[in-house]
């Protein structure tokens, strides 16, 4: 059997110090959990495995559990765009106890479950501003379930009595979806994780709870049989999987394995090496390289990576973070080659710069502007200094610096905090374990407490193409629920009429329009300071056994587990 021909068996392991945000469908959102979910949660509709990034099918939805793309030519879209009708493929089977289809009726399920308000999806708008009814099924489960330690019987009460009306099911195989307005991106938002099937099994757990964990149903290749929370994982094949319903995953290897434990780039590189291991967990190890890679996307869409949110609600130093005039002296401090220097002593193996905007190059929007413009790159801390006395703060701030800690992070977060100093602002910085760290900067409650000022998490697009919304609506709609991606709960009525505006044009100059002056609106305000734009483009590093492992786009390019297979080792 040659390499090029897939093999069964073996045992997958992955190691790093990354964790899951979470484990539930309804609630995973970074690339690390849409890693393991691809594995056991299906959506209508999602991604396939392609190895050149150049290829226009690496970032173009595919059926899933949908039997095809709705469209005109095939009476699935109506004429006015405004009525996506869906049919199931039969026999996608859940791993239960005697196995059940999936049905129309699990995806309604999935639908509503992301509204939750113990740990909803974070990026909600995406469908509330699209699906009819959504929104307002959202905020009436808020307001009949405020509370976020509801318990699974409050939840399954609401979901049961209450009906998403741009939603409907006309038999077990058939949905029909009623939009707001014409959405060219309706697919991609049905292929973002959020959106998989949910058992019925589900009414009787708390989304992403501990039962949540140890009760998790598949209908995808693997299934979960443990996981640890930022600790270990291991999934093994689903048994009643068949591969005549899935074009797009196989179940090449036995089981996945991953360990999760303090370990820089060079310590998981290390094992990876000896053969402990057969990929890195997180961690950017790389491929031998003599110089920066080139882009093998052909600048697909650039990440924001590390990007710095302001708290903006923060009663801290008298509220002062909530005054965009305050952001906007802060905003001219850093010195973002130092934090480039940093990623290049890590070898991470990817095309990276400053960044000036929060659309960073190669997404739709994205216009090269800089309002904040330093020498170099370098940062102005006495113009900061400066600013923030004419702000009324002539003896500068007290801030609180979140940061994950691990791999680069420390690093990064030393090197800001240095840049505020010299500005003649004090840090505290407050170091995070992988594992809690975006589940704490998603629940609004520890942003109004104050319990951080700054933090620098990463953003990379949900899709790429037409993904005008895939960075600012996210990122910086008014969104204080559970579950946001409004980490510091920003507010600007105008930012949120333009991004309504934007959704609601067919013609996509002037989309891109929108979506540039939205940017420009949100850097204005500095709500957000980019550092480096990154072409996630990281060749990773691989152990031996290691075949056909194609880095996925809408993962952050980290690699489909569910086509890869293992060599036996010499």
């Amino acid at each position: 059997m040659s390499d090029s021909e897939p093999r069964r068996g073996g045992t997958l392991r992955l190691y790093g110090p990354g964790s899951m945000d979470h484990l539930d469908p309804a609630s995973a959102y970074y690339a690390l959990g849409h890693q393991i979910t691809r594995l056991f949660a299906r959506q209508l509709f999602t991604y396939p495995a392609v190895k050149d990034l150049k290829d226009w099918r690496a970032i173009t939805p595919v059926p899933d559990v949908a039997v095809e793309v709705p469209s005109t030519y095939n009476a699935g879209l109506s004429v006015n765009h405004l009525t996506y009708t869906v049919r199931l493929r039969r026999g996608v089977l859940w791993d239960t106890t005697p196995p059940r289809e999936v049905t129309a009726h699990d995806f309604v399920r999935g639908f509503k479950r992301m509204c939750n308000p113990v740990c909803g999806a974070g990026a909600i708008r995406y469908f509330t501003s699209t699906i009819r009814g959504l929104a307002q099924f959202a905020a009436a489960y808020g307001e009949a379930v405020p509370h976020a330690d509801a318990t699974a019987a409050e939840l399954a009460d609401f979901q049961n009595s209450h009906e998403i009306s741009g939603i409907r099911v006309l038999d077990d195989w058939t949905l029909v979806f009623e939009l707001i307005r014409p959405a060219a991106d309706f697919v991609h938002i049905l292929a973002v994780p959020f959106a998989s099937a949910a058992p019925v099994e589900y009414d009787a757990l708390v989304p992403d709870s501990d039962g949540f964990r140890r009760g998790v149903r598949s209908d995808g290749p693997y299934r979960v049989v443990h996981y640890d929370h930022g600790r270990s994982l291991r999934l093994e094949r689903n048994p009643v999987w068949d591969k005549a319903t899935d074009d797009v995953r196989n179940q090449h290897v036995d089981a996945v394995e991953v360990t999760m434990e303090r370990a820089d780039p060079v310590q998981v590189g290390r094992v990876i090496t000896s053969g402990a291991a057969d990929l890195s967990w997180a961690s950017p190890v790389t491929e031998p390289y003599e110089a920066n890679p080139t882009d093998p996307g052909n600048d697909l869409g650039y990440a924001l990576n590390p990007y710095l949110v302001f708290n903006t609600v923060s009663p801290n130093n008298g509220g002062a973070l909530g005054r965009p005039e305050v952001r906007r002296a802060l905003a001219w401090a850093f010195d973002k080659v130092a934090v480039l220097d940093i990623y290049d002593q890590l070898a991470a193996g990817t095309v990276m710069r400053p960044a000036r905007s929060a659309i960073p190059p190669g997404n739709v929007g994205y216009e090269p502007f800089d309002l904040y413009p330093t020498p170099g790159d370098r940062g102005d801390p006495e113009r900061c200094r400066a600013l923030l006395a004419e702000a009324g703060h002539p003896d500068g701030l007290t801030l609180t610096f979140l940061h994950r800690d691990v791999d680069a992070n420390p690093e990064v977060a030393k090197s800001c905090a240095a840049d505020l100093e010299r500005a003649g602002i004090t840090v505290e910085l407050l170091p995070m374990g992988h594992a809690d760290y975006y589940a704490y900067l998603q629940d609004p409650a520890n942003a109004e407490a104050g319990t951080w000022d700054l933090t620098s998490p990463s953003w990379t697009p949900d899709w790429f193409g037409n993904n005008g919304r895939a960075f600012l609506q996210p990122m910086f709609q008014t969104n204080r629920a559970r579950g946001t991606s409004n980490y510091g709960c920003y507010h600007n009525p105008e930012v949120d009429e333009l991004i309504e505006e934007a959704l609601a044009t067919v013609d996509e100059d002037r989309a891109h329009a929108i979506w540039h002056r939205v940017d420009e609106l949100v850097m204005g305000d500095a709500a957000i300071v980019p550092i480096l734009e990154h072409a996630p483009t990281i060749p990773h590093l691989k152990g031996s056994r290691v075949r056909n492992a194609i880095p996925m786009p809408t993962i952050d390019r980290w690699f489909d587990l569910s086509n890869l297979w293992l060599e036996p080792t010499p």
